[in-house]
């Protein structure tokens, strides 16, 4: 309750401040077509540095699945003018620390620096992105560390292996049925060539932006942005053919054997995604209004403590679950999925798990949802998000991803705008809409034996992330 009076507080508090936007971001696009986006923060004298690019898995095409993520590692192995592995030693001998990230519908690489070594951060940042250069045996070394990263991640991971076979099973023509990593004989087949030519096709000034949060001066970054990335030779964007995600007509279901404790349950519904139109101030269309709906079953089902499936499925005597969850993907480039998930309790089956939690969602299609209910999910979404302020990390990774998806950049008050207006009805709607078992795929986990003389696998030397 404490937590609640919080949030209450803070929606009454800073509403109207929200509803001015990042007035402080600054925003500017280099001749070459490279976005820059700044967001000062005074309060230590650091910076966070990050390089964006609109590429992910989703961008690959088949037989060169992981292609983007084994790029992000090569990113790292060297230029004409730096050695393997240096990139990583000058940012760490500058102060600070950096890593990166591949993601299925854009990459990134950050650094956290002492803010007077900026200018040092860009200009490493901007050769690499321009000028990535390693030999083979570079290549041949990394494709086996990447490899083992698909090991230890995914199949030595029970639910993860359940996940990538659920989208597989789940989408047919989108781009999103392929794991982020890569299948391993893809990674098997992956030749130098395919990591270079995804690169010079992909890696291109117009299909990137630096976003940078912290004690700067917007107009000091303008010229050092003007120095180091502006002198990178712009490039045409490829053309991106549309591939949608046809109309699901029937309950699929798929099972996974793998060594585990327990089984594991997950439905997963075909449902709207947000318009990025209607965050800009375009009409807010039929699907995002139900977008914004789902946003809110999400969390009345699973966004708090105490929420429905945790009341219903995990607590008293003759619970179904130990765990159950929901989740939704809102927006992002491809199709995105309503998630209901559980971890049958000892005695109860995955069959039972699946009813119980179908029946939450229907009973609130019957019954609807209380007016306490909704407000406390709004408010807790709202505090999510003026908690998110105290790192600059996230702050910049926001507006990165805001970029990247061609959010505005302060889609995260327009949406809490949006989201203030979702009533009841619209979230009872919804949960009548859209769980029915044509949009429905079901993947469950059987445990096998474990063997319980197995070593854990030895990290891979190298491994990012």
């Amino acid at each position: 309750m404490k937590r609640f009076l919080t949030c209450l507080w803070l929606l009454a508090s800073l509403g109207a401040s929200w509803a001015q936007g990042p007035a402080s971001i600054t925003r500017f696009t280099l001749d070459n077509g490279m976005e820059v986006i700044v967001q000062p923060e005074r309060r230590a004298p650091t910076a966070v540095h990050m390089l964006w690019v609109r590429v992910g898995s989703m961008d690959e095409v088949d037989g060169t699945s992981g292609v983007a993520h084994v790029l992000e590692h090569m990113m790292f192995k060297g230029t004409p003018s730096l050695a393997p592995g240096e990139f990583s030693r000058r940012v760490a001998a500058l102060g600070g620390r950096e890593n990166a990230f591949t993601a299925r519908d854009y990459t990134g690489y950050y650094q956290q620096i002492p803010a007077d070594r900026l200018r040092e951060v860009m200009q490493l940042e901007a050769d690499r992105f321009a000028n990535n250069q390693w030999p083979d045996a570079e290549f041949t070394r990394e494709i086996e560390v990447v490899k083992e990263e698909r090991r230890m991640r995914t199949e030595d991971n029970p639910r993860a292996r359940l996940y990538e076979a659920l989208n597989a099973a789940t989408f047919v023509a989108s781009p999103y049925r392929r794991p982020i990593v890569g299948w391993m004989n893809d990674l098997d087949a992956m030749t130098a060539d395919d990591v270079r030519a995804f690169h010079k096709r992909w890696y291109v000034p117009a299909n990137a932006a630096v976003v940078i949060a912290g004690d700067v001066d917007p107009q000091q970054v303008r010229v050092w942005a003007q120095q180091t990335y502006g002198a990178i030779p712009s490039a045409a964007v490829p053309v991106r053919k549309p591939r949608l995600e046809p109309p699901q007509s029937g309950l699929r279901r798929i099972e996974v054997k793998a060594p585990a404790e327990q089984a594991y349950t997950v439905l997963a519904f075909k449902v709207p995604s947000l318009d990025a139109a209607a965050l800009g101030g375009g009409e807010v269309t039929e699907p995002t209004r139900d977008a914004l709906a789902l946003t809110v079953l999400s969390a009345v089902l699973d966004g708090y403590r105490g929420a429905r499936l945790e009341r219903a499925l995990t607590q008293g005597t003759d619970r179904v679950a130990d765990r159950a969850g929901a989740g939704y993907g809102l927006w992002g480039r491809g199709p995105q999925l309503f998630s209901l998930d559980g971890v049958p309790a000892q005695g109860r089956t995955a069959a039972e798990v699946e009813a119980a939690l179908r029946e939450q969602v229907a009973r609130i299609a019957r019954e609807g949802v209380s007016a306490e209910e909704l407000a406390r999910v709004k408010t807790q979404w709202m505090a999510s998000e003026v908690y998110k302020l105290d790192s600059l990390f996230s702050q910049a990774r926001a507006l990165g991803s805001y970029w990247a998806l061609g959010l505005p950049l302060d889609a995260s008050e327009r949406l809490v705008a949006l989201l203030r207006a979702v009533t009841a009805e619209q979230v009872q709607a919804v949960a009548r809409r859209y769980f029915g078992d044509d949009q429905l795929t079901v993947a469950v986990l059987r445990p096998q034996p474990v063997d319980a003389s197995r070593k854990p696998r030895p990290a891979a030397a190298g491994l990012r992330h």
